[in-house]
């Protein structure tokens, strides 16, 4: 459970998104998330496991009140560019057993977490009860190309170098254990058809970003895209 984030508060995962691809992959994904958020101002915002920082800036622009929550202190270096300026906070400890009341936050959030986390269903239950309106996470889809995801790992490894097993998700699995803790799915955003290690492959975003846009249009991405942002409320 530590290592999922762990992990993806490094310097070495950080990697994975630099350049133009790597740019243009947290764009779409900080876009779509503010669209889901529709954030006001002090509007306040868990992130949990999001010590990779991909979110922490756009969410500090936008005007939120950002506590970033990890299972280790390691997993605050990459934010002390708005911890020490007091932009954000940070907080350790059980990812599944958080130090707040219920209800604390306005929104929590989980990224880049789920798929290595065994006991899933357990930190979706957790968000739940940590967010007062909306939860918002992502996934890998099996409608997609992650469907073979296993048959391609040696594939996806061999571009990536440092990609992690990971699972894949049935997408009623996910709304299943929203509804358990009382949140039922409001919007579903897709991000890309292709696979981001193809795009990575690729090493060119304008040709990326231009095979993205003519799925998007052509209605593809919405139907087999991958990952998935996805925004659930609390019922009633």
């Amino acid at each position: 459970m530590t290592d999922a984030d762990v992990e993806t508060s490094s310097a070495a995962y950080a990697r994975r998104f630099e350049g133009s691809v790597g740019r243009w992959f947290l764009d779409v994904q900080a876009r779509t998330t503010l669209e889901l958020l529709r954030p006001r101002p002090r509007t306040s915002v868990l992130e949990v496991g999001g010590g990779h920082a991909q979110l922490t800036g756009p969410l500090v622009e936008a005007g939120c009140d950002v506590t970033v929550y990890g299972s280790s202190d390691r997993c605050s270096e990459r934010l002390q560019e708005w911890v020490r300026s007091g932009q954000a906070r940070f907080r350790s400890g059980p990812l599944l057993q958080a130090p707040f009341p219920d209800g604390s936050f306005d929104a929590a959030l989980a990224f880049r977490l789920l798929p290595h986390v065994e006991r899933w269903r357990e930190l979706v239950r957790e968000l739940c009860r940590l967010a007062r309106h909306l939860v918002i996470v992502d996934y890998p889809t099996a409608r997609s190309a992650n469907a073979v995801s296993g048959v391609l790992f040696g594939v996806k490894k061999g571009i990536e170098g440092d990609t992690r097993p990971f699972r894949v998700f049935r997408d009623a699995e996910v709304e299943e254990a929203f509804a358990a803790g009382g949140f039922v799915r409001t919007a579903r955003r897709p991000q890309f058809l292709l696979p981001m290690a193809l795009h990575r492959g690729l090493r060119l975003a304008s040709l990326s970003r231009a095979l993205e846009t003519t799925a998007r249009v052509a209605g593809l991405t919405r139907a087999w895209g991958s990952p998935v942002i996805l925004r659930a409320e609390r019922r009633g």
